[in-house]
C-alpha cells in the first residue's frame, strides 16, 4: 500500500513538473528546429546564409513585389509589430520573395525600403528557394510564368526564427469573408511575447 501511495505521489509530482503548453494561436514548436543550410541573395545583392539570423528574432514572410494585396498589407502590419517590440527585443523582419524571375535585388531594395529600410529582402532561384521555404514549414506555388502578369500563391503565415537560427513558431493569418488573409497585429505581438519569454 505504501508503494502505491509513493508511486501516486511521484506521478503527481512529475505531472506538476511538466512544462505547460503556451496559450497562443501560433503553432509553437516544443523543441525549436534547426534550419538546414541555405543560401539566398539579399536586397544588397549579397549572398547570405544561416548566419544572417543571428543577433535578433526573425519574422519571415513570403511574398513578392507585384503582389496586389496580402504582401503590402502584411508588411505594413509587420512594421507596426517591429515598432511595438523593438524597445525590448531585436526584431528583424524578412520578405522572402517567391518570385525570383521579377524580384531583382534592386527591386527588393526599393520595395522593402518603402516599408522600412531595416527590412531584409531576399530571394534565390527556385532550386535553392523551394527547399528553404519548405524547411520553414511554408509553401508557394508558381502560376504560369510565361504570362506577363502572373501571380504567385504563397503562405500568408509568419515564421519566427530564433537568434540561433532555429524555427520556433509559425504565426497563422486570420481569414475573414470578403478579404485577403492577413495577420492580426495585436495577437502576433501578444503571442510573440509569450513564446520568447
Amino acid at each position: 500500500m505504501k508503494k502505491i501511495a509513493l508511486l501516486i505521489t511521484l506521478f503527481i509530482l512529475l505531472i506538476g513538473c511538466k512544462e505547460e503548453a503556451i496559450d497562443t494561436d501560433a503553432l509553437v514548436y516544443e523543441k525549436a528546429r534547426k534550419l538546414k543550410p541555405f543560401t539566398l541573395i539579399n536586397k544588397n545583392n549579397e549572398k547570405i546564409d544561416n548566419n544572417a539570423f543571428t543577433g535578433g528574432w526573425n519574422l519571415l514572410f513570403l511574398g513578392y513585389t507585384s503582389c496586389p494585396d496580402i504582401c503590402p498589407m502584411t508588411l505594413s502590419k509587420l512594421k507596426s509589430v517591429k515598432s511595438s517590440l523593438q524597445a525590448d527585443f531585436n526584431i528583424k523582419v524578412w520578405l522572402i520573395s517567391v518570385d525570383p524571375a521579377r524580384d531583382t535585388a534592386e527591386k527588393l531594395l526599393q520595395y522593402t525600403n518603402y516599408f522600412d529600410p531595416e527590412f531584409i529582402g531576399a530571394t534565390a532561384g527556385h532550386k535553392d528557394l523551394f527547399p528553404f521555404v519548405r524547411d520553414l514549414g511554408l509553401m508557394y506555388a508558381m502560376a504560369d510564368e510565361n504570362r506577363d502578369n502572373y501571380s504567385v500563391d504563397h503562405s500568408a503565415s509568419i515564421a519566427l526564427v530564433s537568434p540561433q537560427g532555429e524555427l520556433k513558431a509559425i504565426f497563422k493569418p486570420e481569414f475573414k469573408v470578403g478579404s485577403a488573409p492577413t495577420i492580426n497585429t495585436a495577437s502576433l505581438i501578444a503571442d510573440f511575447k509569450k513564446i520568447v519569454k
